[in-house]
Formats: C-alpha cells, structure tokens, sequence
C-alpha cells in the first residue's frame, strides 16, 4: 500500500472530482461539467428548428439527463468502476434502472402525444446507452466515434426533429457540429484521464533550442488539454444559455 503522502499527491480522478468519500462521490459520479456540456447539445438542436417549443426544450432536457447526466455515468461506473467511488453496486444499479427507464418513459409518453417515429429515437437512445457504457458485444460500440455519435450528434438531432418531426438542413449542420465537438472533447480528455488515473510515474524534460531544458511530469502534460476543457465546458452552456434566451 502507498504511504498517505504519496497517496495524497496523487491527482484526482478527475479535474473537477472531489476528493473520494460519502457524498463526494456522487458529485464526481455526475460528471458535472461534462453533463452540463452534453446538455448544451439540445439547446443546440432545438434552437436551430426553424419553430421551437420551450416545453419541449424542457421535457428534452429531464430526458437527457436522466439517461446520459445519471444513466450513462452510473452504468460506466458499474462496468469497472473507473472513478473508483465507494458507491454500492446495488445503488448505481437501481439508478441506471430509474434513470434510463425514466427517461424511456419521457419518450413514449411523447410518441403517444406527437408521433410514433418518436419510438425509434427512444430504442436507439436506450440501446446505446446501455451498449456503450456496459462495453457490450465485445467493445464494438465502445469507441470515440460512437461516443462522439451518441453523446454529440444524437441529443442535437434529436432536439432538432422533435420541434419539426423532420429533418432539417440547420439541424444537420448542427448536429455535425456537435459531433466534431465531442470528438475534440475525447481527444482531449482521454490522454488527461490516463494521467489522472493509471499513470505511475512521469519522467523527462524538454529541451530548448537556446539549450536550456525544463523537467515534465504529469501535471505539466495535463495542463493544457485540461485548461481546454474547462474552457470548454463553461463556453458552450453559455452559448446554449444565449440560444435559448434569443428564441424564447
């Protein structure tokens, strides 16, 4: 066992985790910067319609965070327990079943209510969740383009339809956005997560061309992709804040 002092320089789970214990845990396990950030991809979807609906805004968003803000994040912790929280197995299991089946509800309730293609978006957003997080059929939907699919492009294409029932020009566009983005945001948070969490040990230093050197270590290649994602995770709730205030 590591001695406590070497224990308490190690670098948390995450750059906006608490440390590990009691209620803590159930903050990280949020992911709130994160849940934020992916929450901002509806206002997205559902500020390009050309009509948009702030109820439906509102029952979109309930949705999405119960299946990707709770769902998702509860089933990942499950499947290996990455963020290493002390939560019992049977808790996150019976919030995985509340969460996802709540907002499965949320979407039948809607196809009752608007249409039955409403069905096709509750299957593939159900399936998905479990799928990736669970790591099911081998991994295969386990990967940075489904991620990038599935929590990027599908809650904007998602908010973008249900306003309109079809598929619009705007709406693609944005939800190709969404993608790209989530597709930086994993480019730039697995490298920092592997540091965070299953590095050792960092040893080096950079040399300069006037030949001076530094040393580097794990905080230093941490550094800038984290400084980018904090960045990123409060510019686009912002920009989703004004969409949303400009079309209401």
């Amino acid at each position: 066992m590591a001695p406590d002092s070497e224990r308490s320089d190690r670098p948390g789970v995450a750059f906006y985790a608490p440390r590990s214990g009691r209620w803590r845990d159930y903050v990280t396990i949020l992911h709130p910067p994160y849940t934020v950030w992916h929450l901002s991809y509806v206002c997205f979807g559902w500020a390009s319609a050309p009509r948009a609906h702030g109820d439906l805004l509102v029952t979109l968003l309930v949705a999405f965070f119960l299946a990707v803000g709770i769902g998702a994040h509860v089933l990942d912790e499950l499947h290996g327990r990455p963020l290493g929280t002390s939560i019992p197995s049977k808790v996150l299991a019976a919030a995985a079943v509340l969460s996802i089946g709540g907002a499965v509800t949320i979407g039948c309730i809607e196809a009752v209510r608007t249409s039955w293609a409403v069905l096709w978006f509750v299957f593939f957003g159900g399936f998905i969740v479990v799928a990736y997080n669970l790591e099911l059929f081998g991994g295969r939907f386990h990967s940075d383009l489904w991620f990038a699919f599935a929590w990027g492009a599908f809650p904007a294409l998602t908010a973008s339809w249900a306003n309109t029932l079809s598929f619009t020009v705007p709406g693609l566009l944005v939800t190709g956005a969404c993608f790209a983005l989530s597709l930086a945001q994993r480019a730039l948070s697995t490298p920092a997560r592997a540091l965070r969490r299953r590095a050792v040990r960092v040893r080096g230093s950079i040399e300069l061309a006037d030949g001076s050197a530094f040393p580097i270590d794990g905080a230093y290649l941490r550094s800038a992709p984290e400084r980018a994602l904090k960045a990123m995770s409060a510019a686009l709730p912002l920009l989703a804040l004004g969409l949303v205030t400009l079309r209401l």
